[in-house]
C-alpha cells in the first residue's frame, strides 16, 4: 500500500462531517510539524458549530523574497444519507473492484493525502528549496462556510501573509485524472422576489389581483433576457428560477402574494450591482408591487495562464502524458475567499463523478499519480 492511499484510508475513517474535523487535521499537523512545518490551529464559530481550522507553513531559503505555494482544502465532508444504501460502512474505507469507497474519498481527503505526503517527498528531495511551503485546511467548506477559510484568509491578510500561488484539492476532472484544472469561479447572487397582489375569493376576480398573472411577464422577460456574452473564460452568465410559491392552498382564493427565489452565476463580464439594477428595471417596467431580498454567495474569480497553471499543466502531462483542460464550471469554492489574498489560483483533484453519492469513491490507480502531480508543481514552482 502506497504512502498516499494508507493516509487517505486514515481520513476517510475520521467521522468528520461538518463541521466535524474528527481529528483529520491532527494527523495532517503531526506529519507536517515532523518535516519542519510550524502548525497553528484556530477554532472559530459558536460554541454548537465550532470549525476547525489549519495553518501550516515552512519558510523557504530565500526569506522574506520566497515565493509560497499553499495547498488548501477541507477535512468536512458532507452527511452520509441513508447507510442502509451504502455497500459499505462510509467511514470504514474499502477497497473493492479497483476503487477505494469511502465519505470523503473523492471530495477531498484523497486530494489532501496526496498533498501532504508530496510534500514530505518533495522535502526530502530538496531539504533547500527556496519557495516557501502552505496548508491552509478547514472543517466549514460543506457547512455555511462562515467561520473556516473566509476567517483564515482575514487572518492572514492582517498579519501581512501573502499567497503567490494556491492549488485547492477540489475534486476536478471529469473522465481521467488531469483533464481538466479550474482557474476559476463563476459568482452566484441569488435573490427572493416577492410580488404582492391583492388576495380575494376567485369568484369576484374583479375585488383581487393576481400575483401569479403579474409574475407571466416578468418571468418570461427574464428568462430571453441576456445578461452578458461571457468571454474567453466564462460562459454567458445564467439566470435561473429554482422555488416559485403562491397560493394558501385552497382552489378557490386568489394570492395575495408571490415568492421566487432566482439566482445568477455570473461572468466576470457583469458586477453584482449591474444585474440587481437591470433586474430591478424589468420589474419596474412592469408596475408591479415587489420587494426583493439579495444575497452575494461569491464573486468571480479568474487566474489566467500564469506560473500555477502552466506549472500544473506541465505536471499533469509529465504524469498523464493528456492535455488538460482549463475551466470555470461548476459551483463556488473557497478559492472565492483565497483569490483575495492570493496572485495565482487553481482547483485540481480526482475525478469528481461521485463527490457527495451514495458509495463514494475513487479509483486506487489515480492515488499515486495525483500525489506525484502535485510533487511535480512543488519542484516546478518553490525548489
Amino acid at each position: 500500500m502506497s504512502a498516499t492511499l494508507e493516509l487517505t484510508e486514515a481520513l476517510i475513517a475520521c467521522r468528520s462531517v461538518t463541521p466535524a474535523d474528527g481529528g483529520c487535521q491532527d494527523l495532517i499537523a503531526q506529519r507536517l510539524q515532523a518535516i519542519g512545518f510550524h502548525t497553528e490551529s484556530v477554532i472559530s464559530g459558536p460554541e454548537n458549530f465550532q470549525v476547525t481550522n489549519l495553518w501550516a507553513i515552512k519558510k523557504g531559503t530565500a526569506g522574506d523574497l520566497a515565493k509560497v505555494l499553499m495547498f488548501a482544502g477541507h477535512t468536512d465532508v458532507v452527511p452520509t444519507g441513508p447507510l442502509e444504501k451504502w455497500a459499505s460502512d462510509p467511514f470504514t474505507p474499502t477497497i473493492r473492484d479497483g476503487f477505494l469507497y469511502g465519505r470523503g474519498a473523492a471530495d477531498m481527503k484523497t486530494s489532501l493525502a496526496a498533498f501532504v505526503v508530496a510534500t514530505e517527498e518533495f522535502v526530502v528531495t530538496h531539504p533547500h528549496h527556496t519557495g516557501s511551503i502552505a496548508f491552509l485546511i478547514t472543517s466549514d467548506e460543506e457547512g455555511p462556510a462562515k467561520d473556516g477559510t473566509v476567517i483564515m484568509c482575514d487572518r492572514l491578510k492582517k498579519h501581512g501573509q501573502h499567497i503567490d500561488y494556491c492549488v485547492i484539492g477540489e475534486p476536478t476532472s471529469v473522465d481521467q485524472l488531469g483533464d481538466m484544472i479550474k482557474n476559476g469561479r463563476r459568482g452566484s447572487l441569488s435573490g427572493k422576489l416577492e410580488i404582492t397582489g391583492i388576495q380575494a375569493h376567485i369568484a369576484y376576480p374583479h375585488l383581487g389581483l393576481n400575483p401569479i398573472h403579474l409574475a407571466g411577464n416578468v418571468i418570461q422577460r427574464l428568462d430571453q433576457t441576456e445578461w452578458d456574452k461571457g468571454n474567453e473564460y466564462f460562459m454567458p452568465t445564467s439566470f435561473q428560477m429554482s422555488n416559485i410559491h403562491a397560493g394558501t392552498g385552497a382552489n378557490n382564493v386568489i394570492p395575495g402574494h408571490l415568492e421566487i427565489d432566482f439566482n445568477f452565476r455570473f461572468s466576470t463580464e457583469s458586477t453584482p450591482d449591474q444585474l440587481r439594477e437591470r433586474l430591478e428595471k424589468i420589474l419596474n417596467d412592469e408596475s408591479i408591487d415587489y420587494k426583493i431580498d439579495w444575497h452575494l454567495g461569491a464573486s468571480p474569480f479568474i487566474t489566467g495562464d500564469g506560473n500555477l497553471a502552466n506549472a500544473l499543466r506541465k505536471a499533469i502531462k509529465a504524469e498523464t502524458k493528456i492535455d488538460t483542460e482549463l475551466s470555470t464550471t461548476g459551483g463556488t469554492s473557497d478559492g472565492r475567499f483565497i483569490s483575495k489574498i492570493c496572485t495565482e489560483l487553481v482547483e485540481f483533484g480526482p475525478l469528481n463523478a461521485t463527490s457527495h453519492k451514495i458509495n463514494e469513491c475513487v479509483l486506487i490507480d489515480d492515488v499515486v499519480p495525483l500525489k506525484n502531480i502535485y510533487r511535480k508543481t512543488l519542484e516546478q514552482l518553490v525548489a
